[in-house]
């Protein structure tokens, strides 16, 4: 029993040594130089600045693509 035992150990330190000299490979991407060409849009920007007596200002920006698409973003700041 004292050998099947020892045997086994001394197989399992043999396979975790050989675990430990395996090689590492080591795989490296290198994209190549993309040149994306996006097609001249025309859009429309609108912008709207509106201060109150209270001291707060609201400026509005609003940017229209030349499909129709319509974003606005508002900021809005207090003193």
């Amino acid at each position: 029993m004292r050998t099947s035992l020892l045997a086994g150990a001394v197989l399992g330190s043999l396979f975790a040594a050989q675990a430990a000299t395996a090689q590492t490979t080591v795989i490296e991407r290198r994209g190549a130089d993309v040149v994306v060409d996006r097609p001249a849009t025309t859009s429309t920007t609108r912008v709207e600045r509106r201060e109150s007596s209270d001291g707060c200002a609201t400026k509005s920006v609003t940017k229209t693509n030349d499909m129709g698409d319509r974003k606005t973003v508002t900021k809005e700041s207090c003193d």
